[in-house]
């Protein structure tokens, strides 16, 4: 069948997110310490994790905004340290930008942006991510042509709802969009579902989870447009 469009997963299918996540931790932190001091210095990783986890539990409204969520973690850090409503709202607004810049800092895998230049040529590109990166603020943007993100669906892969916005986006039939991603259930299962063709980015090189398969594996980016050739059966 012909191939059309190339939808992409972003995080550890394009790049390593967990450097990323670290520095966007670590500047998120300091700016906290410099300019709400006693917000967060009492937190370890590990506490601080248990406190985001209450967050969660008392906003499942925000399950699939992770933004507002990492906004109203902050703003609760803030107002459980008694700064005021206001104070801490824009203490939140504030931390949440450092946290975002540093987390667009991201390193794409070396093959990346080669292999997205290739296959601009050819197919339209995608992008749809649980995430809250923006494609377009990092190195690969120029390449692409859509992308989605889950808290501006409002659902979050596998769910179809990201999916199908792909797919009025690009006006073509399902069975023309190959997705690649890194997640067996959010995205080959999420992807299969609605019709669509898959690869699986196993850049970790470990066993498929179980359900049914990708219709191909790769372990490189490199070794994407030869997969999406056989898939077409060129």
């Amino acid at each position: 069948m012909t191939i059309e469009v190339i939808t992409f997963d972003l995080d550890n299918t394009l790049w390593d997110v967990e450097p990323a996540l670290i520095k966007a931790e670590e500047a998120q932190r300091a700016w906290l310490m410099e300019n709400r001091p006693g917000s967060i210095e009492q937190y370890d990783h590990e506490q601080l994790w248990e406190f985001k986890k209450g967050v969660w539990q008392r906003n499942p409204q925000l399950a699939h905004h992770i933004s507002q969520m990492r906004i109203q973690m902050l703003y609760e850090l803030q107002r459980g340290a008694g700064y005021g409503d206001e104070e801490s709202r824009r203490g939140a607004e504030q931390a949440f930008d450092v946290f975002l810049q540093m987390r667009h800092a991201v390193q794409l895998y070396e093959e990346a942006l080669a292999v997205l230049e290739l296959l601009a040529k050819h197919y339209t590109l995608g992008a749809l991510t649980n995430g809250n990166a923006d494609i377009y603020k990092t190195d690969a943007g120029e390449y692409f042509d859509f992308a989605f993100l889950a808290e501006d669906i409002g659902a979050s892969k596998p769910a179809p709802d990201m999916f199908h916005a792909a797919i009025e986006k690009a006006r073509v039939m399902p069975g023309k969009i190959v997705h690649v991603g890194d997640n067996a259930e959010h995205d080959i299962h999420g992807a299969k579902a609605v019709g669509m063709q898959t690869i699986w980015m196993n850049s970790q090189g470990v066993e498929w989870p179980g359900g049914e398969r990708a219709d191909r594996e790769i372990d490189n980016l490199s070794q994407l447009p030869v997969a999406i050739a056989d898939l077409a059966g060129n």
